[in-house]
């Protein structure tokens, strides 16, 4: 599923506002999902272990929050209409709006992409900033009450179905929050699976593709009027890669990252040499000239991604849903994880608006769509390096080879950038790079 295939919000499709929900986890995908919940639900409680700072600092419990992020243009926009006047917000904390056809310099198969010819806004910013920002939108909708500080330990059963959860705040006493529907946005650790399993349920069916990926981030001071962003992925057989991205306070946030063990150093001066070792100068120039804006360097291994098989289940319990990364967590080289999340919301928004009856195996199956058009984009590239080890998607070989086909012609093609553009940022599914206006524009005379 993509934002081209699937029918845009719309608050007048669920206006019930019945009962009660708890979301446990306040990342992306858990904001995301209470603000859906809103619209259905009279109360929405979402329960998060970490503390929820006022300003934009990353949480303990999204480590990955300190590296580059990209909300795609399926996100964007789905965010917009869930949260209007978002991208106001994002430019009021100091973000950007940029130009991702032709501020967007994305290097790959030997060369740069052409510039593209239509506009593609991408907003620009941390993941903290984003986070704050939708936190604070998603606490003011009416009915929606932030719990911090409030660990999951639970949850409460009734029959064969959930009833709410057990939490243990931070004064340590164990509570109760009777719920119609829980939802797990608790990311890759989940315990949903282990706790299925202790219930009599049968445990979802995973996938695992190990790629051994690691990051390395460091923070650079930036002239106000620069605005292009900065994208070299790996390549076989050259395993390394990285992104400059511009964000708030008038800052480079720089990432480095290897795959399969060849792993960036964490301290700036091995930054740069590693950045040295890329096909092109741009970052390496940039940890050399830029002032750091801060001393440390984040670093963060990601070893597999995960899928998790829920649609697969015969039998499951009323009153639960899981979303986001306890679903489906990929490399985030791809940089899918806000707007899978996001597209969720919205096909969560759609599935309540059919009713509450078999809500999991309908948001289940709903969801495998969003899932999957993230999965072969993640995975399929992820395969053209012979050490990624896990199931391999069915014809990823022929893909690739194309894809590779393709890419080599948009250096000089900006019709070609324009629909590969529009792939990854999962406007537009994977299929139409397979329509014969494209194919003849990769195999004709001047592919």
């Amino acid at each position: 599923m993509t934002l081209a295939t699937v029918p845009r919000y719309d608050p007048r499709r669920t206006v019930e506002r019945e009962g009660s929900a708890v979301v446990v986890g306040a990342g992306m995908a858990g904001l995301f999902a209470a603000r859906v919940l809103a619209d259905e639900f009279r109360t929405v409680t979402v329960v998060e272990r970490d503390s929820l700072p006022a300003d934009a600092t990353a949480r303990g419990g999204a480590p990955q929050g300190r590296h580059v992020h990209i909300l795609l243009s399926a996100g964007r926009a789905t965010l917009s209409d869930l949260f209007p006047g978002f991208g106001e917000d994002v430019v009021a904390a100091g973000g950007l709006i940029i130009d991702g056809a032709r501020d967007l310099k994305h290097y790959d198969e030997g060369d740069f992409l052409a510039d593209g010819t239509g506009r593609i806004p991408i907003y620009t910013a941390s993941r903290p900033v984003f986070e704050r920002i939708v936190r604070r939108r998603v606490a003011d909708v009416d009915g929606v009450e932030l719990r911090p500080n409030c660990r999951w330990t639970d949850y409460l059963t009734d029959g064969d179905g959930v009833a709410g959860v057990a939490v243990a705040p931070a004064d340590g006493e164990t509570r109760t929050l009777a719920a119609d529907l829980v939802v797990d946005a608790t990311g890759r650790t989940s315990r949903t699976p282990a706790w299925l399993a202790d219930h009599g349920f049968e445990r979802p069916e995973t996938d695992e593709v190990r790629v051994d990926i690691a990051y390395s981030t460091a923070r650079l001071e930036r002239d106000a009027g620069e605005r292009r962003m900065l994208f070299v992925p790996p390549s076989p057989p050259r395993t390394r890669g990285g992104a400059a991205f511009p964000i708030e306070d008038d800052r480079w946030q720089v990432t480095l990252f290897g795959l399969h063990g060849d792993h960036p150093p964490a301290d700036v001066d091995g930054l740069t040499d590693f950045a040295a070792s890329l096909p092109i100068p741009h970052l390496e120039r940039l940890l050399d000239a830029r002032p750091l804006a801060s001393e440390d360097v984040a670093h963060y291994p990601f070893p597999t991604s995960l899928r998790r098989h829920y649609e697969d289940l015969d039998e499951f319990p009323d009153g639960l849903l899981v979303v986001g990364d306890a679903v489906s967590s990929f490399n985030p080289i791809y940089g899918q994880g806000m707007t899978v999340a996001a597209l969720e919301a919205l096909t969560l928004h759609h599935t309540l608006a059919g009713g509450r009856e078999n809500l999991a195996a309908r948001f289940f199956e709903d969801a495998t769509a969003v899932v999957d058009t993230a999965w072969t984009l993640a995975v399929g590239a992820d395969f053209a390096f012979e050490e990624t080890d896990g199931p391999r998607p069915r014809g990823t070989g022929l893909t690739n080879r194309y894809l590779a086909r393709l890419i080599r012609a948009a250096h000089t093609d900006s019709a070609l950038r324009d629909a590969f553009s529009r792939v990854l940022m999962m406007e537009r599914p994977p299929e139409t790079l397979f329509r014969p206006g494209v194919l003849w524009r990769v195999f004709g005379p001047t592919g």
